[in-house]
C-alpha cells in the first residue's frame, strides 16, 4: 500500500471483464464530475497544500507549469460567468493524461528511501 492508499485500478486493468463493466462507469463519473466542462485535467485537482504535491509541482517542465496555469485561468473565468465552456473547447478524456501524480509518486519514493536510511540501524558482528 502506498502513502496514497490502495488501488484497485492495476487489477482492474489487467481484468478484461473488470474493465468492460468498470470503464463506462469511470468515463460517467468523470464526465458528471465536471471539471473537463471548464477545460480542466484530473490532475488539476490535487491538493496544492500538500507537501508532496508542492515538490511534486516544482518537478513539472516550464511547458506544464504554463499550461496548468492556463487551464485555472480559463476555469476561473469559466466560474466568474457561471458557465462552462462551449463543448468543443471541453478537455477530452484522450487528452486527460495523469501529468503530476507520476511526479507525486516519485516523491513519495524517495521520502520512502529518505526514512529507510533516517531509521537505518548498524549492528556490529
Amino acid at each position: 500500500m502506498n502513502a496514497l492508499g490502495p488501488s484497485l485500478a492495476p487489477y482492474i486493468r489487467s481484468s478484461r471483464s473488470l474493465k468492460k463493466y468498470v470503464a463506462p462507469v469511470a468515463h460517467w463519473y468523470a464526465d458528471l464530475m465536471g471539471y473537463r466542462k471548464m477545460g480542466l485535467k484530473y490532475d488539476d485537482l490535487q491538493m496544492e497544500e500538500n507537501p508532496q504535491v508542492q515538490r511534486a509541482l516544482g518537478r513539472l517542465t516550464p511547458r506544464e507549469t504554463y499550461d496548468r496555469a492556463y487551464r485555472f485561468k480559463i476555469a476561473s473565468d469559466c466560474d466568474l460567468h457561471h458557465a462552462p465552456l462551449p463543448k468543443e473547447q471541453w478537455s477530452k478524456p484522450e487528452d486527460d493524461k495523469r501529468y503530476l501524480m507520476p511526479h507525486i509518486q516519485d516523491v513519495l519514493k524517495e521520502e520512502e528511501e529518505r526514512f529507510a536510511w533516517d531509521t537505518m540501524t548498524v549492528q556490529r558482528k
